[in-house]
């Protein structure tokens, strides 16, 4: 029985661990991020990897950082016959990445050489891509740089967002670890050099990269809107406070005020000029200290006072 330690962090690796077990692989242990506190209580909560972990009955490693820790020697005298990583947060150690009988793999979001790096799926949202996929790759000391084994691709609808296309990507990248195992354990898979002069990088998002940039088209702050939901998720300033706005869309109708301004109030929207003439209908927000809401319960609200003409940052 070939045995495996797994990686992995966030709901998008559940249901690739789910299957891992349910083929019968002998998974020695589950290394996910350690315990973080959560919302305005900070409960100490784990990752959805380790939950599922426990609930197999499978046993748990949590390293801060992998490099230089107790846990590595833990993990390399395990000697996996391979290492499944998907969405774990951090790099491997040479150590790992050599140990192996089988290799290290990862379960990538993209389609690579596209958008290398932490946040491919957000990344192609924000860029109006329409097309992404998954890659099952050998992993390298270079981030995301390894030799392809087998790619698939899916559409991105227009109205999918980044927490949308996790669940789709998240199913996709399990289906084809699926098929692609037992390939490289036999020896007959596939191996592709990346075009490194195809690449391009999805780094992390920044606070500055969900700010709102009212300057930009109407499809542009879409895409970002769309694109930071349902975490981070993007942010203005009015009246010098931080207001989320969880959703909207293009109006199409053209208006000719000063990019940020409030021209025009209806009961269910807030319709805010953006830079190509056009506007973006908020329906979605979330002001400060408040709850997230619908724009009609914030002009009813916390905006009554809100008046054509006044302006986001």
């Amino acid at each position: 029985m070939t045995s495996l330690v797994f990686m992995g962090t966030p709901e998008f690796s559940v249901p690739i661990l789910t299957m891992l077990h349910e083929e019968g692989y002998s998974i020695l242990a589950v290394v996910t991020q350690p315990d973080r506190p959560v919302g305005r209580k900070k409960v100490l909560t784990p990752t959805p990897v380790k939950k599922e972990a426990l609930r197999l009955g499978l046993p748990v490693i949590q390293p801060e950082k992998l490099k230089g820790s107790p846990q590595l020697d833990e993990i390399l005298s395990l000697q996996p016959d391979i290492v499944v990583t998907a969405a774990f947060g951090q790099l491997l150690p040479k150590e790992i990445l050599e140990a192996p009988k089988y290799g290290c793999l990862n379960v990538h979001a993209s389609l690579l050489p596209a958008y290398r790096g932490g946040a491919p799926i957000h990344q192609a949202v924000i860029d109006g891509q329409t097309e992404t996929g998954v890659t099952i790759m050998y992993m390298a000391q270079k981030l995301d740089a390894g030799d392809i084994i087998s790619q698939k691709s899916i559409p991105i609808e227009q109205s999918d967002t980044t927490g949308v296309l996790f669940e789709k990507l998240s199913v996709v990248g399990r289906d084809l670890l699926k098929e692609t195992l037992p390939t490289i354990i036999n020896g007959s898979n596939a191996r592709l050099v990346q075009d490194e002069s195809l690449v391009t990088f999805a780094r992390n998002i920044s606070r500055e990269q969900e700010r709102i940039d009212w300057k930009q088209s109407a499809q542009d702050i879409y895409n970002l809107v769309r694109g930071l939901n349902p975490w981070p998720v993007a942010y203005t300033t009015l009246k010098q406070e931080n207001v989320k706005i969880w959703w909207g869309q293009p109006s199409q109708q053209t208006y000719s005020q000063p990019v940020g301004t409030v021209v025009e109030l209806k009961v269910d929207r807030v319709i805010v000029q953006t830079g190509d003439k056009l506007a973006f209908e908020i329906t979605e927000l979330q002001p400060a200290g408040k709850k997230k809401m619908s724009a009609e319960e914030f002009l009813r609200g916390t905006g009554s006072k809100l008046q054509i003409g006044d302006q986001f940052e």
